[in-house]
């Protein structure tokens, strides 16, 4: 990751899961079987260069494994 989550995670959504999930068979390869799921939310995060900003983000979870793979998927005004 390019940058650190340095808030809680708020207003958090899944919005895909199981065979909805187009990575599923990646995810299960890298990281293990689980209920997986693809989720939002939003985060203030701090950025490489010290740059502190609202975030949405998007992340894989499953039970047992976890929070994996976040990105940001556009910053928030």
């Amino acid at each position: 990751m390019d940058f650190e989550i340095i808030g809680e995670l708020k207003n958090s959504e899944t919005f895909a899961q199981g065979t909805g999930i187009r990575e599923i068979g990646r995810l299960r390869k890298l990281y293990g079987h689980g209920h997986w799921r693809k989720r939002k939310g939003i985060a203030t995060v701090r950025l490489k260069d010290g740059t502190e900003l609202e975030a949405e983000l998007h992340w894989y979870e499953a039970n047992g494994v976890g929070k994996r793979e976040f990105k940001i998927k556009r910053y928030i005004d």
